[in-house]
């Protein structure tokens, strides 16, 4: 048990991480330079059935996220109110990773991560698949997003048409309310569960990440490995743009709040979250920073937890945008019109399916599915995605936390829910000392130290 509780520590699990990489290069270019193809196969087992585990829960984790994230929504009480913030704090989700996702493809655009990094052999083994990936049309995308029954969507896997269903049940069971309760506790459950069993083949990461990359040099050589610095420099640019550019315009213009004492007061969490990697970890922290600029603490305990599991522009919008353009690349696939029109929809559409700490995985796997990239690529691209994910994981967590502050600051602004006072004063960083503040209550921040 010890070992375990060790090995759950972030710095243990990424050096186990590492480890798995540097194995699996050395386990490949054994395998290629001798020519050893029961070792090329095993490592290519290993890789397959990692990958495996991990589909395996990409469809009930879509729709059981959406499903409870859209009932959450019932949770700030208070009918007509409770719609409306909730509808205004959902939409400028929407508008800010519309934002994100845009960058996040312009950038993977200009900086072209894995481009040229792939052997010659592995874009002749992708021609097919890249021929048949390019399609598209609006007539096909709406006859994809319709199920022919609840059932087939998810015995055939076709995601899109599971997070059709899911915004669907969601919005009916919002609805319906209380006579909805079972249903959404069940799917609470199920949710749950499914986290559950993600953090269990997640901790397989290092045995996983061995196999793919090894299968990877074996079959390819080490000409994918270079490419890794230019995706990773590609998400901290990225990433770098939504927070120190796009944040602090909306929050000067549309929310009216200075730049500087935004960051002045919400610097704490970020840092925290740029060092944990965890938006939940740094959710305490992010309440009380929305709390201090003023935010109104009732819909501030709303806005923020609900945001910790479904606003992440960095995860769900500029890195899976990033991430796919680099893995098409490294696959010899060229990405059509339609594809990135896919890339901008999941990034809208499917952030309430980027929960807990596999958020980027969850959000990079339903847009490499949705434009339809191969497993086999996927997979490659998750291996070597793994290898640098607590690098890119920093600045992607860090404007993250930002925005699940600065989008409940902007609809604070617009609902009136503002206050300036509060705002105006000097605080300390955020503290876990506000826990039970009224929605209608002034909240009095922590005094600054004399």
């Amino acid at each position: 048990m010890s070992f375990i509780r060790t090995y759950n520590k972030p710095s243990v699990f990424a050096g186990a991480v590492l480890g798995g990489l540097v194995l699996g290069v050395l386990l490949g270019v054994l395998a290629r330079t001798t020519e050893t193809q029961w070792l090329t196969d095993t490592l290519d087992q290993i890789g397959s059935v990692f990958t495996t585990l991990l589909q395996i829960a990409v469809i009930p984790l879509v729709f059981t996220a959406i499903v409870v994230g859209i009932s959450s929504l019932r949770n700030l009480g208070g009918g007509k109110t409770a719609a409306r913030l909730g509808g205004k704090t959902v939409l400028w989700f929407a508008i800010t990773s519309f934002i994100a996702v845009l960058i996040g493809i312009a950038v993977g655009k200009i900086v072209n991560p894995g481009s040229g990094g792939f052997a010659a052999e592995a874009t002749a083994k992708n021609t097919e698949r890249a021929a048949n990936a390019t399609g598209g049309s609006w007539t096909a995308f709406i006859e994809g997003l319709l199920p022919q029954n609840f059932f087939s969507a998810f015995a055939e896997g076709e995601t899109l048409q599971v997070l059709f269903l899911a915004i669907v049940f969601g919005a009916a069971a919002y609805s319906l309310g209380d006579r909805a309760k079972p249903f959404v506790d069940l799917t609470t459950s199920v949710f749950e569960i499914v986290q559950r069993y993600l953090g269990w083949i997640v901790r397989l990461a290092p045995l996983g990440v061995l196999g793919l990359i090894g299968a990877a040099v074996a079959n390819y050589g080490d000409a994918l490995l270079g490419p890794l610095a230019w995706l990773t420099g590609a998400v901290w640019i990225g990433a770098g743009l939504v927070l120190f550019v796009v944040y602090p315009i909306l929050l000067h213009f549309v929310a009216k709040v200075s730049p500087a004492k935004f960051f002045g007061k919400a610097w704490t969490a970020i840092q925290f979250a740029f060092v944990s990697q965890s938006s939940a970890a740094t959710l305490p922290l992010t309440r009380q920073s929305a709390v201090n600029l003023g935010v109104n603490p009732g819909y501030a305990s709303f806005a923020t937890p609900l945001a910790s599991a479904t606003k992440m522009d960095g995860c769900a919008a500029v890195f899976p945008a990033i991430g796919a353009i680099f893995i098409a690349n490294i696959s010899g696939v060229q990405l059509s019109v339609w594809q990135y029109v896919g890339i901008v929809f999941v990034a809208i559409f499917g952030a309430l399916a980027t929960a807990g700490t596999t958020g980027w995985l969850t959000a990079l796997t339903l847009t490499t599915g949705l434009i339809g990239l191969a497993p086999q690529q996927v997979a490659l691209g998750i291996a070597l995605i793994y290898s640098v994910n607590p690098i890119m994981d920093m600045a992607r967590t860090a404007t993250n936390v930002a925005g699940q502050i600065v989008v409940p600051t902007i609809v604070a602004r617009g609902e009136g829910l503002l206050d300036d006072e509060v705002l105006n004063t000097p605080s300390t960083p955020p503290l876990l000392t506000d826990t039970g503040d009224s929605p209608t209550r002034r909240h009095t921040p922590e005094p600054a130290p004399a």
